[in-house]
Parts: structure tokens; sequence; C-alpha cells
């Protein structure tokens, strides 16, 4: 790999923090970001910190009853900017970062930990109703609308099937007010890709792992390309441009980190490049490429996708603890902040973005 003319990697600041971070936000709109994890005593941390000549300010913190999974903006305006969090409990609560001591909306969502979430129709990005998709422990995917104490939707195990640990959920296709679909990812290897207009599974399979990551190159368009990360140092790329009623959705497997790849995130300025985070403590850089056609016939004349390429245009290791979040800023291309398992958080800045 020649890193030469590639986008340099470069830290911009190196904080230690109090506690384990799970996942991380950028305030939209904002320097800030708001960590969220677990204090050695189990406690909730939730901490907002704002980029100031370069050092780390901590603005506000809050400890919650039980540590602090997920977090996303998704489904909030932009004059609120609140935030939806998953805890160990189960509970989903939404705060408001200018009072987050009580959260403005708390609900009992699942029996066990929220292990995912994600938000859409919020933030000016997508169509449709503001709403909240969280995946559990119990095995459950429920939809909430912020306006409503009861789930939308409950995708539940079937009775007398064993629950397996959803791990991971995003909204996508999200292109006009009627169409929007959620994908789920299992502990077991398992994929679900629930179309919230037939109110019906539209895809499943399995990946032979667990499924840490799923992500769609963006929500408010229609279906394009998915990232699926997994354990085993492997992540898969999916064409969702064309459905094959038989072959489904064409992928492409890559193998990444010699390690589990925990996340993975499009930049939003351009959703052709992505990073993902591994358990070596290392991120990588890609870029994908589109093939000459993206349909072709199958042996029964009927169109099935064709998969591009992706190219490692840099990669760099932080840490000997694992990458287990990472989020770009939706303002400013090329700066992202990290969580990592040695109790840090970092910020970086990564350049000539705007040449790919």
């Amino acid at each position: 790999m020649d890193t030469t003319d590639a986008p340099q990697i470069i830290e911009h600041i190196h904080k230690q923090i109090p506690f384990t971070p799970y996942d991380n936000k950028w305030v939209p709109f904002s320097k800030r970001f708001v960590a969220m994890g677990i204090h050695p005593n189990a406690k909730g941390a939730l901490q907002v910190y704002e980029l100031n000549k370069g050092d780390l300010e901590l603005v506000t913190e809050a400890t919650k009853p039980h540590g602090i999974k997920c977090g996303t903006f998704g489904a909030s305006s932009i004059e609120e900017r609140h935030l939806a969090t998953g805890d160990h409990a189960g509970k989903l609560a939404i705060y408001d970062l200018d009072r987050i001591d009580a959260p403005v909306f708390s609900q009992q969502a699942h029996t066990s930990i929220i292990n995912a979430i994600d938000g859409c129709g919020g933030m000016d990005i997508g169509y449709g109703a503001p709403e909240i998709v969280t995946g559990g422990r119990d095995g459950c995917v429920r939809l909430w609308d912020p306006r409503v104490s009861e789930p939308v939707l409950a995708l539940e195990p079937s009775d007398g099937q064993p629950a397996r640990d959803c791990w991971t959920v995003a909204f996508g296709n999200s292109y006009n007010d009627e169409e929007r679909c959620i994908v789920s990812g299992y502990d077991n290897g398992d994929i679900k890709l629930f179309d919230l207009r037939a109110n019906a599974i539209r895809y499943e399979t399995n990946v032979a792992n667990g499924v840490t990551c799923v992500e769609f190159d963006r929500k408010d368009i229609e279906m394009n390309k998915m990232v699926v990360t997994t354990l085993e140092s492997k992540f898969r790329l999916f064409d969702m441009r064309t459905q094959h009623p038989t072959g489904g959705f064409t992928c492409l497997t890559e193998k990444a980190h010699k390690a589990t790849v925990w996340c993975v995130r499009h930049l939003p300025q351009n959703r052709d490049l992505f990073m993902t985070g591994g358990g070596n403590g290392g991120f990588n850089l890609y870029k994908y490429h589109y093939p000459a056609s993206r349909t072709m016939n199958a042996k029964d004349d009927i169109p099935m996708g064709v998969v591009g390429t992706t190219e490692l245009l840099n990669s760099r290791v932080i840490s000997s603890q694992p990458i287990v979040n990472l989020d770009w800023s939706p303002d400013k291309e090329g700066l992202c902040v990290l969580s990592c398992l040695d109790q840090t958080v970092r910020v970086f800045i990564v350049t000539k973005l705007n040449k790919y």
C-alpha cells in the first residue's frame, strides 16, 4: 500500500477518561461531542466535550444508574439536538444536553442490555416521522416514536425459538415519506432486512460470524450499498440496488485488522469512503469502486447485482486495545472521534478526502 499521496491520518487530541467508553457522537452543528460508557462501579457515564484550541474541555457530565451502551441524534430536530441512549438495564432515554440530569423521555425498551440504537427522520436527514430503533440482548428489535410511550413495532423471536443476541441495528432506504427499512445483525451471523412500508422481512441471510456493526452508506437515499462487520476479522459489502429472487443481494468479503472488526462509518460528505475500527487497536480507511455495470443477468435471465471493489487508502494502529466506536463529524470533512477500550477518546483529522 503506497500512502505517499493517500489521505494522512493525524492525531489531534488524545485524552484519558475515567470510564470505559462504548460510544461517542458529534453534536450536530457544533464543535462538541458526547462520550458514553460505564464507570468501574457499573454506573453510567455521560460526558459532553468541546474542542478548544487543541484540547478537550469538559462542558457537562452526569452519572447514570446503569452503564450507557449506545446513543444517537438521528431522530432529533436540528433545533433540539436531543440525544437518545440505550443502557445496560434495557432503558431507552432521551436527553436535552443542556439539562442532562434527567431525561425528557424514558421507557423500559428491553428486558436486558440495549446493544444498539439508531435514529431516522431528524437532523433534516431522510423523510418521514422521527423514529428510533433499538436492538437488545433479549433478541428483540423495537421501533419507537419519541412522541408515544409504546413501541410502534416489535420484532421478537418466535415462541420456542432461542433468542439470539441482537448486536447492531440501522435505518436505511428512507428516500420518501413512505419507504423506510431496518437492518439488524445478530451474534450467530444472522442479518435481517425489514421493510417498514410492506411490514415484512424483505431479505435475510447468515454470514457465519457474529455481526458487530451494520451501516448503509446513506439513510436518505434508495438503498445503494451496506457494510457489515463481523468477528473473525472480516467485513462484507452488499450491493443493495438489485435483489435477485433467490440469490438475494450480491456481496464482497474482505479481511481486515487481523482481529474483530468492531465498527464501520461512512464519511458523511462522500458515501464511497468508509472507515473500520478493529480489535487490534487500528483503523482502516477504504474507498469503494463501482463496477462498470451494476447488474447482470443470472442463469434464469433475471437481473442480479454486481458488486465492485474496495481499495485500502490508509491504515493506522493507535492502541493495544480495540477501537469499539468511531464517528465522523457531519460538519467538518475528515474530523473524527474514536473510542478505545484503554479508556481514551481521540480526535483525528484525515486529510485529502476531497480528492476522492
